[in-house]
């Protein structure tokens, strides 16, 4: 058991480090390649789209099948080979159709990823978060290492980095073992009724708001803080900042989900998202815009372990890991969709403060229907 666990948290060591490549330096890498913030919106934008069709499709086949494991094998080898291309080439269209080709594969391991680290923690009677801190740590560390590497040696070795980091996670996913499946049968209108209950359209439609601003700084945190005069380098340390402060917050998540519930995790989470972007909007230098990314553990942790919970609670157990990527289809599909498209655009015709302060209003947005469900639930207007 204890040697099963070590492999799983060292695959989300990997995995996470592989992922922190993508999302973190695509952008970068595009504006290296002269990829105007437009483009990058749009490229984003199409890749986000195509992952509302690729992650339902993995999650079902995952259910379907009873597997995991064999699910993120097959995405994961698609994906480190699409990556050796997409960071090897220069031209556009091929470029666009290699995002669409990550988003494809890339992005539904990753809820493929956090179901299997459910389920595991459940079967081993140990807490999500303890795994998932390794996925964190990897992040971090990637992030350092990927910056410093990138002005040191060159934009062109984030495709071996990549490489590197790709099969290492795969080895490690190769040792680990199937997640147990369910021994319910499927049931179609147990999932019609899921999507249909008021709860759950109300609680999606939360995460969708408060989703976007996030998923809007993935897309440019890196080109803001290039746009203010930071390196590569200023860039990976952004993203180290945010991945470290994750560390610390996944390690204290099963305890400040016992003591507190799920909305009122998610309020405060949004109400610090505000003042977190209004802080970068007025960001006077680069280096403050990096150091506020230590506000990601108290932002994004809190709110995605507290949504995760929440969803685990209401789905059918048959359903968990479609509902894993549903979850994901809201936070990396249609909200990147939106934070990618209407960001590239606020980017480039205002700038990028104008675009935080848009993120903030969001944010905003977002905390006050959570405040509005928390009412409710308290009344007794919808039961938790």
């Amino acid at each position: 058991m204890k040697l099963g666990i070590q492999n799983l948290r060292a695959y989300n060591f990997f995995y996470f480090s592989l992922l922190s490549i993508f999302i973190s330096f695509l952008p970068v890498y595009l504006t290296f390649r002269g990829v105007s913030p437009g483009e990058i919106g749009m490229m984003v934008g199409f890749g986000s789209f195509v992952g509302i069709l690729s992650q339902p499709f993995w999650g079902m086949v995952s259910d379907k099948y009873k597997t995991i494991k064999r699910v993120i094998l097959l995405t994961l080898g698609a994906s480190i080979a699409m990556g050796m291309l997409l960071f090897t080439t220069d031209h556009f269209s091929l470029l666009f159709l290699l995002v669409g080709a990550m988003y494809f594969f890339l992005l539904p391991t990753d809820p493929l990823t956090e179901s299997l680290n459910y389920r595991k923690a459940q079967e081993h009677q140990i807490s999500f978060g303890s795994i998932r801190t390794f996925g964190a740590i990897g992040y971090a560390t990637a992030s350092l290492i990927i910056g410093w590497t990138v002005d040191q040696l060159g934009m062109d070795q984030l495709a071996w980095l990549f490489l590197g980091y790709g099969l290492l996670a795969f080895v490690f996913i190769l040792v680990v073992s199937d997640a147990p499946a369910s021994s319910k049968k499927l049931s179609k209108q147990e999932l019609k009724q899921f999507f249909f209950y008021p709860k759950t359209l109300q609680f999606f439609l939360l995460v969708l708001i408060a989703a976007t601003p996030h998923r809007t700084n993935d897309s440019f945190l890196g080109v803001f803080v290039q746009s203010l005069g930071g390196s590569t380098g200023a860039v990976g340390q952004a993203w180290f900042l945010a991945a470290i402060s994750e560390v610390a917050f996944f390690a204290l998540s099963a305890r400040i989900l016992q003591k507190w519930s799920e909305i009122k995790l998610i309020t405060l989470a949004t109400a610090l998202y505000t003042i977190r972007y209004v802080l970068c909007a007025l960001a006077p230098s680069a280096e403050w815009v990096v150091y506020l990314q230590l506000t990601q553990g108290v932002t994004f942790v809190i709110f995605y372990t507290a949504t995760i919970q929440y969803l685990y609670r209401i789905i059918p157990e048959e359903w968990k890991a479609t509902g894993q990527t549903v979850l994901a289809v809201l936070f990396f599909g249609i909200s990147g969709i939106i934070g990618s498209i209407a960001g590239g655009w606020v980017f480039q015709q205002f700038g990028g403060g104008t675009l935080y302060m848009a993120m903030a209003a969001f944010s905003l947005i977002a905390c006050g229907y959570s405040l509005t469900l928390w009412k409710s639930q308290s009344t007794g207007v919808v039961k938790p």
